[in-house]
């Protein structure tokens, strides 16, 4: 069995997310789970934010969506493969 979490981290969420978010949308299809993270509510809102996504594209999609949205200024990514025998 093989999983496939692709970690990012939005640096300056305010001026990145709308950028993130068309990226992902794009890539939809390819997302089975995600949770978006970000510390603070309403007056209090943190300008960061970690977004935890469970992908099932093929290792070449997978790779390449984690490449579009490590461009963008403020935002890193990291593509985790786990796999169990």
């Amino acid at each position: 069995m093989k999983k496939s979490i692709l970690l990012i981290l939005v640096g300056q969420r305010k001026e990145s997310a709308v950028k993130v978010q068309q990226i992902l949308t794009g890539w939809g299809c390819t997302i089975k789970t995600r949770l978006g993270i970000h510390d603070g509510v309403l007056e209090n809102c943190a300008d960061s934010g970690l977004l935890i996504l469970e992908i099932c594209g093929t290792d070449e999609q997978n790779q390449e969506l984690a490449r579009k949205v490590a461009v963008l200024p403020g935002v890193s990514s990291k593509l985790v493969e786990l796999t169990v025998d």
